[in-house]
């Protein structure tokens, strides 16, 4: 396991050197829940720092870990690395970030999971969605050349040929509580939200194949803690949709029947902006024909209540900009009214929210939002209570 030190950032190296060479259905109108908020705030402590796609988890103990994409400039940048803040009190209070990886890539989605074992699983991938925008501006000399240098030499930390190499979906594995970390282990699929456990056991991982030429949507699953991972089974593709390209960043929950739900983000012109449903009563091995839930929003993230219930978690990036959540009381054959958790955003960069059941039965939901102010990305989170 290696553990890592405290040390200057990537960037921070980086920002020093190169700066110094270049100087219910569709319409239905969602209601808040009936005790309103508990508490709304920004728990991020860095608002130099954009932070991106966070996932809460709650451990067997109560501690709370909240990871992200941090280290950040922008939505899209060369600079991304997986940060983890914690909470011993409900999310009171968090600790400062500590940062569990920091390739030569942009690190991205974090999800995380606490196993049955008390391993602690984040998962996460490598993007280089960046070098475009960049190859632009090198081409076209519209940046400030302090961003240009630093942009130019972290994409030079390596060749081509290994940024190429270096793509691919990731887990992180820890076995003593978050004190020390593996190496980042290969998975099949990414999802930003990460795998869920079955009942069996066994981890299920729904998600989308994203480095591959035929990017294939399914699951996969591992049987020894989240060491290894083997391809499961396809989810089939509705008739008229390119799954490839429009099926995005899936999630997964076992219901309490022993159903499996798995939501889609949809980006086909049939229920373009929807988030999709797809089941599997054989633990996963087949799965239906993803159907629409009338739910505008996305991505979804899906827990299972202490009561047996299913609450789903969306980001709504249209008015009233913000998060949003439903409940099913069927083990999700059906879903309930909207029911506003943050309505007060300025725009669509926001969402990714991930909710836990906390040990009094309230719940807490983290997101990601560019806001008015700070002007870079933060997370933030509300504690609430559903309507009675």
């Amino acid at each position: 396991m290696k553990v890592h030190p405290p040390s200057p950032t990537r960037r921070q190296f980086l920002v020093a050197t190169a700066g110094a060479a270049a100087g219910s259905l569709l319409g239905t109108p969602a209601r808040a829940a009936a005790d309103g908020a508990i508490e709304t705030k920004v728990i991020s402590h860095q608002p130099e720092i954009y932070h991106g796609w966070p996932t809460v988890a709650r451990r067997s103990n109560g501690e709370l870990w909240a990871v992200c994409s941090g280290g950040r400039d922008e939505h899209v940048c060369p600079f991304g690395q997986v940060v983890a803040m914690t909470s011993k009190d409900d999310g009171a209070t968090w600790s400062w970030p500590r940062v569990l990886l920091d390739g030569a890539l942009d690190d991205r989605d974090a999800g995380a999971l606490e196993t049955a074992k008390g391993t602690l699983l984040v998962t996460t991938f490598t993007s280089l969605a960046y070098e475009p925008g960049l190859a632009k501006a090198e081409k076209e000399g519209t940046w400030p050349a302090e961003k240009l240098a630093i942009w130019k030499a972290t994409r030079d930390l390596l060749t081509p040929e290994q940024r190429k190499a270096g793509l691919g979906e990731w887990v992180l594995r820890s076995t003593d509580g978050g004190l020390t970390w593996s190496h980042p282990l290969p998975t099949i699929v990414n999802s930003p939200h990460g795998p869920t456990q079955l009942k069996d056991g066994s981890l299920l991982y729904a998600g989308k194949q994203l480095w591959t030429e035929d990017k294939k949507i399914g699951v996969c699953e591992s049987k020894d803690d989240g060491l290894t991972w083997q391809w499961l089974a396809d989810i089939p593709i509705r008739e008229g949709d390119n799954g490839a390209l429009n099926y995005h960043e899936l999630h997964g929950i076992e219901a309490a029947n022993g159903s499996i739900i798995v939501q889609i983000r949809n980006h086909n012109k049939a229920h373009q902006g929807e988030t999709l449903q797809t089941e599997s009563h054989d633990g996963g091995k087949t799965w239906t024909i993803p159907h629409s839930i009338g739910v505008w929003g996305l991505p979804s993230h899906l827990v299972r209540l202490r009561d047996g219930r299913l609450l789903m978690s969306y980001g709504y990036r249209r008015k009233p900009f913000g998060n949003q959540a439903r409940v099913s009381t069927d083990h999700g054959q059906t879903w309930g009214e909207p029911i506003i958790i943050s309505g007060d955003g300025k725009g669509g960069d926001l969402g990714y929210p991930s909710t836990v059941e906390l040990g009094d039965g309230s719940l807490l939901t983290i997101w990601y939002e560019a806001m008015k102010e700070p002007k870079k990305a933060v997370l933030r989170q509300a504690r609430w209570t559903l309507p009675g």
